[in-house]
C-alpha cells in the first residue's frame, strides 16, 4: 500500500495555482495542504484555490489551516477577527465558546477545509509570558483548559471539521522560539504528568490528530532531540502511555529548531521512525520534493503503519459546503456579533495587538 507522497503535509506559494506550481503539485501528490495568509486574498479566491487543490489529486487531500481565534486566525484577512481563546476564557461564558466553535466549523466547511489545527491544549501558567502562545491558551489550570477547549472542539466537530491538539507534550515553558532555535524544557516527567500531560491524556480519545512541538525534553531524551523526532515522546508516551490512536503530525519542519539540528534527509527519516504520520513542510516546495525522495527510499514496512493511520483519518474527511459569497457575509456578521458579545462594542473594533512575540510563520 506504500504511497509515501501521502505522508506529506505541505504549504504552497501564492493565491492561485499557476501552471508551473500545479504541475509540481500534481507530480508530488501530497497527502495534504496547509494554507497561510499568503494564500488568502478574498473569499471567492480562497474557495477557488481550495477547489483547485482538491482537483489535483484522485485521493481526497487534507486541507487545513490555523483558525484558532484572535491573532492566529487566518480568515481574519477576509473578515472579522474571532475572539481569542484567552478573551473567551476571561469572559467565562460557555455559550460564547460554543458559538465560537460552531462558527469556526461552519466557516471552514464553507471554504473547503476539513481540518483545523487547534485546539491549543497548552496551559497558560503565565498569561503575560512573552512567548508565541500569548492569548492562545484556553486555561490557566488543567481543569479550565480541559473544560473550555472541549467546548470549542465539540462545537466545531458538529460541523464535520476535524481537530488537532497542540503542542504535545506541552510547550508553555519553552524559552526560545523554535523557528530559530531548539528550546530545552526542563520539566520532570512527574510535573508533566500532573499538568501538561493530564490535559493531553484527557483529549487522547477526543481530538482527531495531535501536533508534536519542536522542543527538547530531557525527561524523555537525555541527548538533544526534538520531541517531534522522538520515539520516546511519540511512540512510547503519546501512543503507548496515553493510548492515542489518531493521526500524529510534526509541527513545521521548516524551522531553525530542526534545520539547525539535523540534515534534511536525517530529519525526514527520524520523523517517520519516531511515529509521525504526517511530516509538515510549510514553505519550500523543493524541500517537500527532497523529502519525498527520502520517503521513497525508505522501506515500505516503515511507512505502512503511518499510511494506514492516514487512510483511516481520510475516511472521516467531510466534503465542503456549497459556497456563496452571501453565505460568507452572513457568517462574518455572526463572527462580528460574537466579538461584540465577548469584548463589548468598542473593543470589538480593535484588532489583536501584534506586539507579543509570535511565530514568524504568522507573517505569511
Amino acid at each position: 500500500m506504500s504511497q509515501p507522497n501521502q505522508l506529506l503535509l505541505i504549504g504552497i506559494p501564492g493565491t492561485e495555482l499557476d501552471p508551473a506550481t500545479a504541475t509540481r503539485l500534481k507530480k508530488l501528490q501530497p497527502g495534504g495542504y496547509i494554507l497561510f495568509g499568503r494564500n488568502i486574498e478574498s473569499a471567492v479566491q480562497l474557495r477557488k484555490l481550495v477547489d483547485d487543490l482538491r482537483d489535483l489529486s484522485p485521493v481526497e487531500p487534507v486541507v487545513t489551516i490555523d483558525q484558532e481565534g484572535g491573532r492566529v486566525s487566518r480568515l481574519r484577512l477576509i473578515g472579522h477577527e474571532p475572539p481569542s481563546a484567552q478573551q473567551l476564557r476571561d469572559r467565562d461564558e460557555p455559550e460564547l465558546i460554543r458559538r465560537h466553535g460552531n462558527l469556526t466549523g461552519r466557516l471552514l466547511r464553507l471554504f473547503g477545509f476539513n481540518l483545523d489545527l487547534c485546539p491549543v491544549l497548552d496551559i497558560s501558567f503565565d498569561d503575560e509570558a512573552d512567548n508565541s502562545l500569548k492569548g492562545r491558551c484556553w486555561g490557566s489550570s488543567v481543569g479550565e483548559t480541559i473544560d473550555k477547549a472541549e467546548l470549542f472542539r465539540a462545537a466545531m466537530a458538529e460541523h464535520g471539521i476535524l481537530s488537532c491538539g497542540k503542542h504535545f507534550p506541552g510547550y508553555t515553558f519553552a524559552g526560545l522560539d523554535p523557528h530559530h532555535d531548539l528550546p530545552r524544557i526542563d520539566r520532570s516527567r512527574a510535573e508533566l504528568d500532573a499538568t501538561e500531560l493530564a490535559v493531553f491524556r484527557h483529549f487522547a480519545d477526543k481530538v482527531d490528530s495531535m501536533m508534536i512541538g519542536h522542543a527538547h525534553y530531557p525527561c524523555f531524551d537525555a541527548e538533544k532531540n526534538p520531541a517531534s523526532l522522538s520515539t520516546a515522546v511519540i511512540r512510547d508516551c503519546l501512543r503507548g502511555d496515553l493510548g492515542f490512536g489518531g493521526l500524529v503530525m510534526t509541527d513545521d519542519l521548516d524551522m531553525g529548531a530542526i534545520l539547525n539540528t539535523f540534515s534534511w534527509e536525517e530529519t525526514i527519516r527520524r520523523a517517520v521512525r519516531a511515529g509521525n504520520d504526517f511530516v509538515m513542510i510549510c514553505h519550500r516546495l523543493e524541500a517537500a520534493e527532497d523529502a519525498l525522495r527520502t520517503l521513497e527510499s525508505t522501506r515500505a514496512a516503515e511507512l505502512d503503519p503511518a499510511l494506514e493511520n492516514l487512510d483511516r483519518f481520510k475516511q472521516r474527511l467531510a466534503p465542503p459546503d456549497d459556497f456563496t459569497l452571501a453565505a460568507h457575509q452572513a457568517l462574518d456578521l455572526e463572527v462580528r456579533q460574537l466579538r461584540i458579545d465577548t469584548l463589548g462594542e468598542a473593543a470589538a473594533d480593535e484588532q489583536s495587538p501584534e506586539n507579543a512575540a509570535r511565530s514568524p510563520v504568522e507573517d505569511y
